[in-house]
């Protein structure tokens, strides 16, 4: 049997920083990893996070749940079928609603060789302090995921003062009472914490259907390199249904792109040491008119 865990989270929240450090850690533990990835867009970015020697299979520009259940399905098939490997660490895409994700998981054709563990969210603790502000469907969709998560990390608590963090905490208790919570900073939660949760049986509930968004990618490439400045000018002037930004910036100065990631108004660069090829994934509703600057 292959414990499995769905790690659930709005766009941004840190599902791929999550990822990275419980391979680590199921590696420390003389555990083998696989990965499945889900990405919205056509263009693998976060996989790239996944070291090259961990079994990794991905859905591209489409969803873990409804249409992409059958491809998901495969995948994990394949997986199981040439890969050695104790633990499955699923990552959906930040727009997937995780108890119709389960659907792949729960598949006839191999559900009996998977142990499934349960559902770990990752909630932006600052999004959360600012939910009301969010459209409807994309405040229900970041409450769905909450709510049926059995292991919540309430992460970027730095960003909040000491009293929002204990706020944030009750509220999000008073949403999902049996789930544990655990507060974090870049995602970093002892995968024994992990290995302790007890999964709902999911397989004795139908999930109520979920808000239906339209979510949009858009890849956007450089000609030549930007100023750094002028970038992040451009970032302020995004519409709020702009939810996720990702990829490499060539910056002007620098022999190599940065690596890129931007959500909920916050930006992270960090220096890459290669060439990587220059372009960001726009992720929203209502994008089309988006360009560089």
């Amino acid at each position: 049997m292959k414990d499995v865990y769905l790690l659930s989270g709005f766009l941004g929240s840190g599902k791929t920083t999550l990822l990275t450090n419980v391979i680590k850690q199921v590696k420390q533990a003389g555990l083998k990893p696989a990965v499945f990835m889900n990405e919205l867009g056509k263009l693998a970015f976060d996989s790239e996070a996944v070291e090259g020697e961990v079994p990794l299979k991905e859905l591209l520009d489409g969803c873990i749940c409804c249409s992409g259940s059958e491809k998901s399905e495969a995948q994990i098939q394949t997986l199981l079928a040439e890969e050695d490997f104790d633990v499955l660490l699923i990552e959906t895409t930040g727009a997937a609603h995780p108890v119709e994700a389960l659907d792949a998981i729960f598949s006839p054709l191999f559900a009996e060789r998977l142990n499934f563990k349960g559902i770990v969210t990752v909630a932006d603790s600052k999004r959360w302090q600012d939910r009301n502000q969010l459209p409807p469907q994309i405040r229900s969709l970041f409450l769905e995921q909450i709510r049926h998560a059995d292991l919540v990390l309430a992460n970027k608590m730095d960003l909040l003062t000491d009293g929002e963090q204990g706020q944030t905490v009750y509220e999000i208790q008073s949403l999902n009472p049996t789930a544990q919570i655990i507060q974090t900073v870049n995602s970093k939660v002892p995968f024994k914490a992990l290995q302790n949760i007890s999964a709902r049986q999911y397989g004795e509930t139908k999930a109520a259907p979920a808000a239906k968004l339209n979510l949009n990618t858009k890849v956007l490439q450089f000609e030549q390199p930007v100023k750094r400045e002028r970038f992040e000018e451009w970032l302020r002037s995004m519409p709020e249904t702009v939810y996720r930004i990702k990829g490499y910036v060539p910056l002007e100065g620098d022999r190599f792109p940065h690596a890129f990631q931007f959500a909920y108004g916050m930006a992270q660069w960090l220096p890459e040491y290669m060439k990587m090829q220059t372009q960001i994934v726009v992720i929203g509703e209502g994008i089309e008119g988006v360009e560089l600057p």
